[in-house]
């Protein structure tokens, strides 16, 4: 009998030794990505001292920023497609609205698919893909079904309740600038019903032990600006100013920039006091949105799951508000092309500081990839910035490359944008004529004086010329191993 019981306690000793698959798994990171939509650096961690941001400040000061991070189109659904697989706009043919990503690189693999291929549950909450906002709210919107497990489509009292919102063109509230002091609480919103899901599946995952890719997409602070009134407010409105722009700044810079930055008459030479008031509007949704991510972040840390994932932050591109007489995004400036970039999480290491080279979100993708030790697919496009998680400052890259299409009344102008440490320098091609943009941000960091045709930096301009053509050259690059590439593709309503 005896010999009986050391024969089961050793079996019991071994099988007790050996960990179950499951376990295995759960050693592995997980990953909680955060897409905030038109969400620009008017941030606390980025040295905005109007904003009032304390849970992105808090993620902030406990992980990495990229002060530099620039997305590759200043677009909804193009910027979308290309962090979602690591490809430029010129490889994923997708360069408009309403496009699903299949049409164009069908046999691509996403972001959240190679996460399911490596056993993990990936997940949508929200917005990832392009939605029209609000229009396409509780629905899937142009959404890639073989990226999830599983997908929620949040539907709040903003979508409801569209009738009460302000707005400059009647019954316009996604294009246009429109903006809502709120009834009710956070959770009535459609954002604050997101929180809810995304906490519920954190619960979830805590308990089944599952990794996870769990992407929470905000549809603000998108227009229209909608917020409950207590984070209104949070601001007083004539704390805000508003850039000065008239139409002799336009003579001074290309006819497609120019287009670029008056695309909506409506919002063209706003009143100022009016302007101040749809200024405070995009503060205050900020700040909901924060305190948002605030919510899932503390249902995280609470879980204990924050011991085990990688937490990051971002939006599809910047905003406009006022800048170059402008509002919203689709132009080449600064304000549009750049996005807060925010990892947090074990093993990042933000002993050195903030990253001040740039970077791009195409980088997203194979930067996971390598810091999670998974094999990347060969198509991406991007750079592995997992050197500076590890907390080395070894400059990765020397720009950043964005691109736009303009339209024009004789046609389509083609724009690319090259952001460096020093300079701003941006190609136009219109009806075969080149024209060139050159900013010395060193001394100019508003982007307000155009050099291409000074001088006195011509030795700049030639340089940056040879630069940017290389890297429009292999943004055009095929991958072979992405499969089919399909071309002037008709977008679908």
């Amino acid at each position: 009998m005896k010999s009986i019981f050391k024969i089961l306690f050793f079996v019991f000793l071994i099988l007790s030794c050996t960990s179950p698959e499951k376990n295995n798994d759960n050693k592995k990171l997980n990953v909680l990505f955060i897409v905030a939509d038109d969400l620009n650096c008017a941030i606390g961690a980025y040295g905005d001292k109007q904003a009032i941001t304390p849970n992105i400040d808090k993620l902030a000061r406990k992980g990495l920023i990229f002060t530099d991070a620039h997305n590759q189109y200043p677009h909804c659904g193009p910027s979308r497609v290309s962090f979602m697989t690591g490809l430029y706009p010129d490889q994923t043919k997708s360069k408009q609205l309403r496009l699903y990503v299949r049409q164009t690189i069908p046999d691509v693999v996403t972001l959240g698919q190679k996460f399911r291929s490596e056993n993990y549950h990936s997940v949508r909450v929200g917005k990832i893909y392009h939605y029209h906002n609000p229009r396409d709210i509780g629905t899937a919107g142009h959404d890639d079904p073989f990226t999830w497990d599983r997908t929620f489509n949040p539907w709040g009292r903003d979508k409801k309740e569209e009738y009460k919102i302000n707005t400059l063109m009647e019954g316009e509230y996604g294009g246009t600038l429109s903006w809502l002091e709120a009834d009710g609480t956070d959770e009535e919103q459609t954002d604050g019903v997101g929180a809810n899901q995304t906490i519920s599946l954190l619960d979830e995952f805590s308990k089944t032990g599952e990794n996870f890719f769990l992407a929470y997409g905000l549809f603000r602070p998108h227009v229209p600006f909608v917020a409950p009134k207590k984070y209104y407010d949070m601001f007083e409105t004539n704390d805000f100013t508003i850039p000065f722009s008239d139409e002799e700044y336009l003579k001074t810079i290309p006819m497609p920039a120019a287009r670029s930055v008056r695309e909506k008459k409506v919002q063209n030479y706003l009143e100022e006091d009016l302007a101040k008031i749809i200024k405070e509007a995009y503060y205050a949704t900020t700040s909901f949105v924060d305190a948002q991510i605030g919510r899932v972040l503390d249902k995280l840390e609470e879980t204990g799951l924050d011991k085990n994932t990688i937490v990051i932050l971002t939006s599809d591109h910047g905003y406009h508000l006022g800048e170059h007489g402008h509002w919203q995004k689709r132009t080449l400036f600064n304000h549009a092309t750049r996005v807060p970039l925010i990892f947090s999480g074990p093993g990042i290491n933000n002993q050195n500081g903030d990253v001040d080279d740039p970077v791009e979100l195409v980088d997203l993708y194979p930067t996971i990839m390598d810091f999670l030790g998974m094999n990347p697919p060969e198509f991406l496009s991007g750079k592995s910035l997992k050197s500076y998680l590890d907390g080395e400052r070894v400059e990765i890259r020397k720009n950043a490359l964005t691109e736009l299409r303009v339209w024009t009344p004789s046609g389509i102008a083609q724009g690319y944008s090259l952001k460096t440490k020093d300079y701003r320098f941006t190609k136009w091609l219109h009806n075969d004529s080149l024209d060139f943009e050159l900013y010395d941000l060193k001394n100019d960091s508003a982007e307000l004086n155009n050099l291409a045709n000074n001088s006195s930096y011509k030795k700049v301009k030639d340089s940056l010329l040879v630069t940017i053509n290389n890297r429009i050259f292999e943004a055009n690059n095929y991958p072979e191993s992405l499969g089919r590439q399909i071309e002037n593709v008709t977008p679908v309503n």
